[in-house]
């Protein structure tokens, strides 16, 4: 079987795992502080702050940028459902706007028009590791002075053209951005999940949130001399990562070159091999934009059918997925509120299917991912695009 995807783990992070388990400290500790330090580092941050998964970070991200009850955050409904989640986690409403079918990522033109008095982020989402427009997304909303967080879920490495020079998201053009370490994502922590900012403001609220917004980490009272009774200052989570994750995490970042260059080397390599393909659409990669190539997404030509694309691919031993998923099509939205919006500003959303987010819908049903991962061999990708091929009928 060749999988979708595969985290890359080796001896390295085995002995560190057990390193932190032999310490007796395997909770939020030191390591923890290692990996946000480390982390902060290899994106050119400022801050770091190390959580349970990119999901809680995001719903940290929007409370520190003052999203609340009654609110309304800019979001592409195309995208993994933690995206509009976590807007709703806030009491908020998510106003969606449609994508650009090339980069699958929000269109800017778009944002303005979605703006009103109640709007209070755009939550850009760097989709499949492409990253989004985020200069033009900025331009919009600082004019307007609203705040942007970015969905950096799959794109750890992937980099941006700014002022003429090669930067890594993650470093703050926005207010916040947050990423994954999800098994699914380029590296892994079993699970987790990591914000950066420039804010040291947001940095300070983050870290007493994510731990029940206790006055006194237990990291400060196991090292003091006298006893200390902590608060508990206001409404907090329990979104910690354990020092486990975090000590794996370390030895992914140190393997990320790598795997980034293996990534790309595979797409280069699909690019080509999928050209003669008629009518398939391949990924566009802007020329100010370099994807870590989370995943490798392809729109199937007019007049085949998706499910039996993939289920030939799986029957010939290829794990495959649909098109990114769009939120305002689950049930879960169906009960919840939402608006979209194009060029007439926002609407109240209520069925399964909105022509103003039309691209958003025909990505997610014309459109397969398949297999990438470092460790793949050239002969698995060579057998994965015949069977596409032959799957297609071409």
């Amino acid at each position: 079987m060749i999988p979708i995807a595969k985290p890359l783990f080796g001896e390295e992070e085995q002995q560190a795992a057990a390193r932190v388990i032999a310490s007796g400290w395997v909770t939020q500790g030191p390591e923890v502080a290692a990996f946000e330090k480390e982390f902060a580092e290899y994106c050119g941050a400022k801050y770091a702050v190390a959580v349970s998964s990119c999901t809680t970070a995001l719903h940290l991200a929007l409370r520190a940028v003052g999203v609340g009850p009654g609110d309304e955050v800019i979001t592409v409904s195309h995208s993994f459902i933690a995206t509009a989640n976590s807007i709703r986690y806030c009491r908020a409403t998510p106003v969606f706007i449609d994508i650009d079918p090339g980069t699958f990522n929000m269109r800017p033109d778009l944002v303005e028009p979605a703006i009103r008095r109640r709007t209070k982020a755009v939550l850009c989402v760097h989709q499949m590791g492409m990253p989004c427009d985020l200069a033009a997304i900025l331009d919009v909303a600082r004019r307007r002075g609203v705040p942007v967080v970015e969905d950096a879920a799959c794109a750890i490495g992937s980099e941006i053209q700014w002022d003429g020079r090669w930067e890594r998201i993650g470093r703050p053009r926005g207010a916040v951005a947050c990423f994954s370490f999800h098994p699914r994502k380029v590296i892994t922590t079993g699970d987790g999940g990591m914000l950066t900012t420039d804010n040291a403001e947001h940095d300070s609220k983050f870290r007493l949130w994510r731990q029940h917004a206790m006055s006194v980490p237990d990291t400060a009272r196991h090292k003091a001399d006298q006893v200390i009774f902590e608060s508990y200052t206001e409404l907090g989570f329990n979104y910690r990562m354990t020092d486990i994750q975090a000590a794996v995490g370390r030895v992914q970042l140190g393997r990320l070159p790598g795997i980034l260059e293996r990534r790309r080397q595979l797409a280069k390599r699909y690019l080509e091999l999928l050209a003669d393909i008629p009518g398939l659409g391949l990924p566009v990669e802007p020329p100010w934009a370099r994807s870590n190539w989370q995943s490798f997404c392809v729109r199937l030509p007019r007049g085949c059918d998706q499910r039996m694309v993939m289920q030939r691919m799986l029957d010939a031993g290829i794990a495959t997925r649909r098109g990114v998923m769009c939120a305002h099509r689950e049930p879960a939205f169906n009960r919840g509120p939402w608006l979209f919006s194009d060029r007439a500003g926002p609407q109240q959303g209520s069925a399964s299917s909105c022509v103003a987010l039309r691209e958003g819908e025909r990505a997610q049903d014309h459109c397969v991912l398949l297999p990438l991962f470092p460790q793949m061999r050239d002969d698995e990708q060579n057998m994965v695009t015949a069977t596409l091929h032959a799957a297609i009928g071409t």
